[in-house]
């Protein structure tokens, strides 16, 4: 029988997996991103704080550099000066940069 759990532990996504031969001609996010009030943040990633560098946000959402490669939906939370703590998931990794989706209300 194959063990899934120790299967599965030895696989997984990063923004590297997904290729995108063409540059995106529209955009097609459902709310504008505006830039952060501060251009840096705290990212608590796999247990240990890491200042990140904002490049934008919206309601729902942030991207920031950070030269770690995170798993495709492993949450983590971001400090914003101006919301306070937030949930966050991974949604893309790619070139240094991370989309993150917020899960839930900041606190």
């Amino acid at each position: 029988m194959w063990d899934i759990a120790r299967l599965a532990a030895n696989f997984f996504l990063d923004g590297g997996m997904i290729p995108r031969s063409q540059r995106r001609s529209v955009d097609e996010r459902l709310e504008a991103r505006r830039s952060a009030e501060s251009s840096t943040a705290v990212m608590d990633f796999r247990g240990r704080n890491h200042v990140v560098r904002l490049i934008n946000l919206s309601e729902s959402g942030a991207m920031v550099i950070f030269p770690y490669v995170p798993n495709i939906g492993e949450k983590l939370r971001l400090q914003l000066l101006d919301r306070g703590h937030v949930s966050a998931q991974v949604r893309w990794v790619k070139d240094g940069r991370i989309g993150l989706s917020f899960t839930a209300p900041a606190e």
